[in-house]
């Protein structure tokens, strides 16, 4: 899958989800998972109690984490220089991938074992690497099975959502050059096996990084399979990549990440294992790293801090939650959306780490803005309201559809006036008697065509609300007489106070 824009060879988002629609396998793999990890989140929310507050909280540690983000990351910086960490800011991913593979020919490295980062996908680091001949290893299951399928991740948390067994014996099984049975036991027992070898021989251990310190310069590691820290205790150096944006002030802190993440994400009251790393190897350590760096990425994010409309995406800990929610997602898997990141959360942040060009305009439309994104988020990101904010500016560069827009000026017309609308609902009314079977509308043409093809549009009742509502306030009239006396004067009180202005805001009558 190519990571740009209407991508995939110029296909469209509506495109790659026709694709993903007719694809069986894909569809029952993902709405199986998601709806598991959904579940298992509101069930651990549930049990924690207080959820909404520990969402509030979580908020506001990541607004006034983001709102002193040059503070922080110097403060980080500093610190972790004093660990005897070499630390490195790239502004783009060209800088980023540079830094990354300068460490790598100076350590004259052959191999590299990776733990789960979104950002090395974001940045397309094992390419590069394998460009100059480096080896680059993913050690996170889900992330080798796509490595080995030469896809990228479907999901933020779950990089093989897409896949079910079957499909992974079959890669797995070529990869092992004899038949593994479709069984989970027995397919990472393979994976284990080859993947020891590769821990103990890899000159290089690179990471993401889900939170970093900054009162001690350390960062935080959350994995469910120990791979990680395989990663980072065995390979003599290691190199973390990490959005500059992954920066909490304290330990403190960390305990309010620590408890909303792994319920957001996979319904877990904790991650299996959570890694605090402060620093290479010293000199009473058994294992670790003789040299660490960090490399803090840019690469677009900055050009959200002071935009009141989208700095808030920054406030994203990747739980993947909005994903698990999202029924647009929950159809179509991640490819659909062209880039690094699916869902809700890659709708907007593609966009805004790509400066809102054209040829991301598309994928703000994958949405029903239904708001299932904000209510799952732990941090209460409003992705529902970024996602139109994304379609106004598509609309004042000049780039909207000039048939969506006379459709609305149409709407506008129809609905500004009782008399036109009253006519055109019965013009509708009429009309539809064509093409009405069975109480829907199935004919696939104009704009009908692309929901007919998945679904049945409703008819329009036989009398509409308006219609229906001189005999409705008859019924309503019978019902008032028949009221108990005492009732029927406070209602009637309570419209007097509000038709005179006495019942203005804050007044319960």
């Amino acid at each position: 899958m190519s990571a740009t824009g209407t991508q995939a060879g110029g296909a469209t988002v509506k495109e790659r989800a026709e694709l993903a629609l007719n694809n069986d396998f894909l569809r029952k793999a993902v709405k199986f998972t998601t709806e598991r990890l959904r579940a298992g989140k509101e069930n651990a929310a549930a049990d924690h109690g207080n959820w909404d507050d520990w969402r509030e909280r979580g908020r506001q540690i990541r607004l006034h984490t983001i709102a002193h983000l040059d503070y922080y990351l110097n403060l980080f910086a500093d610190n972790a220089r004093a660990n005897g960490v070499h630390v490195h800011f790239a502004d783009t991913a060209a800088e980023a991938v540079k830094i990354s593979l300068d460490i790598a020919k100076h350590a004259q490295a052959k191999t590299v074992v990776k733990s789960k980062s979104m950002v090395t996908e974001e940045l397309h680091l094992n390419h590069a690497l394998e460009e100059i001949g480096v080896e680059a290893i993913e050690t996170d299951l889900g992330e080798y099975i796509i490595q080995l399928a030469g896809e990228t991740p479907s999901h933020i948390i779950i990089p093989a959502i897409h896949k079910n067994r079957y499909q992974i014996a079959e890669l797995l099984s070529a990869d092992a050059g004899e038949t593994l049975a479709p069984d989970t036991q027995v397919l990472a027992g393979f994976v284990r096996r080859k993947l020891r070898e590769k821990f103990l021989e890899a000159d290089i251990g690179m990471t993401g990084c889900n939170f970093a310190i900054a009162e001690t310069g350390s960062m935080v590691l959350f994995e469910n399979e120990g791979n990680a820290r395989m990663v980072t205790t065995v390979p003599k150096t290691q190199i973390t990549l990490m959005g500059m944006e992954r920066i909490i002030p304290s330990f403190a802190d960390l305990e309010v990440m620590a408890t909303l993440l792994p319920r957001s994400a996979t319904g877990q009251k904790l991650t299996v294992y959570m890694s605090g790393i402060t620093g290479p190897r010293r000199d009473a350590d058994a294992d670790g790293p003789e040299e660490m760096h960090i490399v803090i990425v840019d690469n677009g994010r900055s050009l959200q801090l002071g935009d009141p409309e989208f700095q808030e995406l920054l406030n994203c800990i990747r739980c993947g939650a909005c994903l698990n929610a999202c029924p647009v997602y929950r159809h179509i898997g991640g490819h659909a959306y062209g880039g690094t990141y699916s869902g809700p959360i890659g709708a907007v942040l593609t966009p805004a780490l790509k400066k809102n060009v054209a040829e991301w305009d598309d994928i703000a439309n994958a949405s029903s803005l239904c708001g299932a994104c904000y209510e799952a988020c732990p941090v209460k990101i409003p992705l529902h309201e970024m996602l139109i904010y994304l379609r106004r500016r598509k609309l004042e560069a000049g780039r909207g559809d000039k048939m969506e827009a006379l459709g609305m000026k149409g709407f506008a017309a129809v609905m500004s006036n009782a008399k036109r609308y009253r006519a055109v609902v019965k013009l509708g009314q009429l009309g539809q008697k064509l093409v009405v079977r069975d109480g829907g509308i199935r004919v696939k043409l104009g704009p009908l065509k692309g929901w007919n093809t998945y679904r049945v549009t409703p008819s329009l009742p036989k009398a509409s609300f308006r219609q229906q509502w001189k005999t409705m306030e008859e019924e309503i009239r019978h019902g008032l007489q028949d009221m108990d006396p005492a009732v029927k004067s406070r209602m009637e009180q309570i419209v007097k106070d509000r038709e005179s202005g006495k019942g203005g805001h804050g007044h319960h009558g």
